[in-house]
């Protein structure tokens, strides 16, 4: 027993050092992006493994002397207005797929699968035609549309899954009390939900947060440009490529990110449902 909790153990040992290796090495390029963020131009690429010398200027310059600041505000317009309108639609959507049984509802989620799987630069041309015709063209309302028609696959499929797992026991009860199916959906289907509603959203902020493609053909303005758009726009010039000022941007724009997941990390752990009801 004694030597097998022996073997057990450095088991776990070499399994975690394992881990913390490959984690390790995932990070010596988010470290390589800081160090070479907080360099001057002269050191970026200087040899010895690191900057010869370290500055803020960098993060002063794109703040103060580039849009940065108009790029941040484009975006968090755009996510978050995307989140909200994907979110509305795919919570409601998928709840009616789990729950209720109508022809043709299996048709429909595998339909939806279907469109996601074609590559989104196949749709462009006939989203441009259409942006053009409607006058949405340069305008966020037009991303946002496409941005959210095609978060909603996933969004439903998302959260489908976790409303099968909510047992229709606590539905029922709630009927009985005399709670209208709003009033069941509001206040007792959605706080459970809760946990799968948060990450979605924030898994749809990220996409668009991120989107590159649609944002720099359909947004023609460069006073329109999100945050990758403006990355791009910020070494477009083959002859002012400052690597230094281009990853002290990106750090910038990571940031954000950083700081959401690590404020859902708790609701990405399973389940408010568990014990919901007694056996």
């Amino acid at each position: 027993m004694r030597k097998r909790k022996i073997r057990q153990a450095l088991s776990l040992i070499s399994l975690n050092t394992v881990f913390l290796a490959l984690c390790f090495i995932t990070l010596v390029p988010v470290l390589y992006a800081f160090l070479l963020s907080v360099s001057d131009g002269s050191s970026a690429f200087a040899g010895g493994g690191g900057p010869r010398s370290f500055t803020l200027e960098n993060y002063r310059r794109i703040i103060t002397e580039e849009p940065f600041l108009l790029w941040l505000k484009n975006s968090v317009v755009l996510s978050l207005g995307t989140m909200v309108l994907a979110m509305g639609f795919a919570t409601t959507a998928s709840y009616a797929f789990s729950r209720y049984r109508f022809k043709g509802r299996m048709k429909i989620l595998f339909l939806l699968v279907l469109l996601n799987a074609f590559p989104q630069i196949l749709s462009m041309f006939a989203i441009f035609r259409l942006f053009k015709t409607f006058g949405l063209l340069d305008s966020n309302a037009g991303l946002m549309i496409v941005y959210a028609g095609s978060m909603c696959i996933f969004s439903i499929w998302n959260l489908k899954g976790y409303f099968d797992t909510i047992p229709m026991e606590i539905e029922e009860a709630s009927k009985i009390d005399g709670a209208s199916d709003f009033t069941m959906l509001v206040k007792i289907v959605l706080p459970l939900a809760r946990p799968a509603i948060i990450v979605t959203g924030v898994m749809v902020l990220i996409f668009v947060w991120n989107e590159y493609l649609f944002a720099t053909t359909f947004l023609l303005n460069g006073d329109k440009y999100t945050l990758a758009g403006g990355l791009y726009q910020l070494q477009a010039n083959d002859y002012s490529r400052s690597w230094s000022l281009f990853t002290a941007a990106a750090v910038l724009v990571s940031i954000p990110i950083l700081i959401i997941f690590f404020c859902i990390q708790k609701y990405m752990v399973s389940g408010l449902t568990a014990g919901g009801v007694k056996g």
